[in-house]
Order: structure tokens, then sequence, then C-alpha cells
């Protein structure tokens, strides 16, 4: 294909995917799922596992191979914008400020699924289908590992916003485990990409490289970057030279770290972090959260959908290897973070509901599993086996969450307590 009919299919394409989308979100609310939701179920409808099986020619010809690099590197904007605003809410004062209840139900989240991961990863390494043959049982232990401990943040940040509970203690303290185990788990994911090169001087370079960058933003370039804040008008706005500015700084950074070998998210996601939160991060949210998630969002979605393929689950084997990591992840993740935050002295109900919220895996997983598959960790069947993983989990994160946590009315003002800042993310993003 030419570029001009590259092009032009291209707007074909977003104007299918946009439809498709907003379409299956609107029905997706006669449910009780957020947007974010519908769209994860949208993808796969567009990809060969619906679309593809109804009128494959359709499909092939409005999604040909010749049009994946463009919407690849368009997904790509969006997720590199997507994790610097998850940065720019990672609330550190909110962790102090919960840190042994949070503390206990984020570690609980991620070493218990990491560990359930990693011994299901060991005991499947043996079957050529599910892992690419260069990676060791290391890696794929602790790529799985990772993979079952992320949690959807922003989506966990949306729930509670809906319900007017993201200042209550069990808003707060869900709020800083989410943000914590993400944190963490984004860090594992960063050294595993390092860990996995083959060459061993390669993978210690990224490593350094990694936490050379960390420090530089956190003690050299936080400082100069608490300058937006000034940038920002009497009428709290910002102009084109500042938003200009910002976005060079975003994109030097996602730059940075997927040149040294780890992924441009987890330096736009520590970029975001860096910057100056009050005014200039409200204002940005506003001027690029609604153009994320309307545009780009829904564009990876549908790339993650095209490279999901139900049809490859084709056995009963493998629908029941699919039971099994759902049964985990649920148990790993869910299970244990209810559990330790009942340790830390919560009531039965609040525990419970702590856990539905941080079982939920949503964009945060498929994230995680399209580096699996573009890195060549994970073949196309797993990677369809941990999608369909990913969108039960979430799916069941509402309506668990109604049923345990109940459908009174929004709290008052005087029933909550501090300030989380998520609120203006999660109505941005809608995850």
């Amino acid at each position: 294909m030419s570029n001009f009919d590259l092009v032009l299919k291209l707007f074909l394409q977003l104007t299918v995917i946009l439809a498709v989308c907003r379409v299956v979100g609107w029905l997706g609310r006669f449910a009780g799922q957020t947007q974010v939701v519908s769209e994860m179920i949208a993808g796969v409808f567009l990809g060969p596992s619906l679309f593809g099986a109804i009128a494959p020619s359709v499909q092939h010809w409005l999604f040909p191979k010749a049009s994946m690099p463009i919407l690849y590197a368009i997904s790509q904007i969006g997720l590199v914008l997507y994790m610097f605003m998850v940065g720019l809410e990672f609330d550190t004062g909110l962790i102090r400020g919960r840190l042994k209840s949070a503390g206990a139900i984020s570690a609980s989240g991620i070493i218990v699924p990491f560990a359930l991961g990693a011994m299901l990863a060991l005991n499947l390494k043996k079957d050529a289908g599910l892992f690419t043959a260069h990676i060791s049982p290391l890696m794929s232990a602790l790529y799985m590992g990772a993979a079952m401990s992320i949690t959807a943040f922003p989506m966990l940040a949306r729930i509670l916003y809906e319900r007017g509970i993201s200042k209550t203690r069990i808003g707060t303290i869900s709020l800083a485990a989410g943000s914590l185990d993400d944190a963490m788990a984004w860090c594992l994911l960063a050294f595993i990409l390092a860990t996995v090169k083959s060459d061993s001087s390669i993978a210690m370079a990224a490593i350094f490289g990694g936490a050379v960058y960390v420090l530089a933003m956190v003690y050299l370039f936080k400082p100069l970057l608490a300058r937006f804040e000034r940038l920002v008008d009497a009428d709290g706005n910002i102009d084109v030279t500042t938003t200009t500015m910002m976005l060079m700084v975003v994109m030097l950074s996602a730059w940075a770290t997927d040149a040294i070998g780890i992924y441009a998210v987890f330096g736009a996601f520590i970029c975001g972090a860096c910057m100056p939160r009050g005014r200039f991060a409200k204002v940005v949210q506003e001027k690029f959260g609604l153009v994320t998630e309307a545009l780009l969002v829904p564009v990876f979605f549908v790339y993650s959908g095209l490279n999901t393929q139900i049809g490859l689950v084709n056995s009963f084997a493998l629908w029941e290897l699919a039971g099994i990591v759902i049964v985990l992840a649920i148990a790993g993740k869910g299970v244990a973070c209810a559990l330790a935050a009942r340790a830390t002295g919560e009531p039965w109900r609040e525990s419970w509901t702590i856990g539905t919220l941080m079982n939920a895996r949503g964009l945060m997983e498929l994230i995680i599993l399209n580096i699996g598959l573009e890195r060549g960790l994970i073949t196309s069947t797993l990677f369809t086996i941990m999608v369909v993983m990913a969108i039960i989990t979430t799916v069941m994160a509402s309506p668990l969450f109604y049923w345990i946590y109940g459908r009174q009315s929004r709290v008052h003002p005087e029933q909550s307590e501090g300030s989380t800042g998520h609120a203006a993310q999660a109505e941005a993003t809608g995850a």
C-alpha cells in the first residue's frame, strides 16, 4: 500500500475505533462498567476474535498488516501521555499518611501474585507454545509474576471518585496501596526488561542507566521542573510555549528510558511523578486527559485486540490453563489484599472492598502484556490467555464493589478525611 492509501485507511480506522468504543461504552454502562472496561472489550471485538471471525475479509481490509506500525506508533504516544498523567497523580504524601496499611496491602498484592505467577510460569516453560524459546525459565517466572501483580490504579481511582469516597479512610488506603503497588510493579518490569538481554553488559548498563535516570529526575531535574508551576497564568492556563516545553520533556524522558533498554512508559511515569502539583497538574489533566481518553487510549485497546486471537485457545487444556490463571489471579491479588487489609485492622466489608479494587488489572495489565509480546517474552497464545484474565478481573471490579460496599448515597464532605488529589485524573481518564 502507498503512504497515501495508508493515511486514507487510518482516518477510516479511527472513525470505526471511536464509534465502536463509544457504542460498547454506552452499552457497558447498563452493566455498571466504566468506559475503559468497555473499550478493552471493544478492542477484542474489532480483532480477529469476533470481527475477524464474522467477516474476515472486511476485517483484513480495514486493518491490513501494513497499517499496524501506524496504529502501534499512535498507541505508544497515547501510552506515554497516559503514564505521564498517572505519574502526575502519584501522591507520595498519600502513601506516607497511610504507610502501615497501604504498605501491608501493597506488599501482599505484589508478593503473593508474583509468587503464584512465577511458580505457574516455571511449570509452563516446557510448553513451547506459551513462552518464546530464547527466554530462560528465570525470566519467564519474573515476567509472569510481574504481570500477575499489576493493579488498574486509574480504574480504582475512578470507582472511588464516582462513589464519592475517594477522601474517606477506605478511599485513601486503596489509592495509596494501588499507587504504591503499581510503582513497585513498574520498577520490577523495568528490571526484567533490562535483565532479559542476552548480553549481561547490556543488561547491567540498562539497570545502571535506569537508576541514574530516576536519581537524576528526582534530585537534579525535579527542582527545575517545579518552575512549570510558575508558568500557569492568573486564569489557570498555560500557553503554547509552556505546553511545547512540557511535551518535549515528556518525550525526551520516554526516549531516554527506551534508549537504555527499559521502556518508554517507565520514563513517562517518572517524569510525571517529578512534575509540580497544584494548578499546573490540574490544567495538564484538563488539556490532555480528554484527548488521551477519547482518541489515543482507544487506539491502544484496538491494537491489543488485533493481537488477541481467542481462536488460539483451541483446546480443553488451554481453556483449563486460562481458568487456572484467572483463579490464581483472583486469589493472589484480591484475596491476599483483602486479608492484608483485615490484618491491619480494617472491618471485613472494607477489607473485601479493597481486595476487589486491587484485583482489577485494566489498562495497566494490557500495557505489560503488549510489552511482553513486543519484546518476544511471550507468544500470542499466552498473550490471549492473559488478556482474557485481565478483562474478567476488571469486569468483576465494579459489580463486586457495589455488591460488597453497597449502593448507599455518596458520602458527605464532613465524612471525608484528607485529599487524595486523584479526582481530576480519574475523571479525566475514565479509567
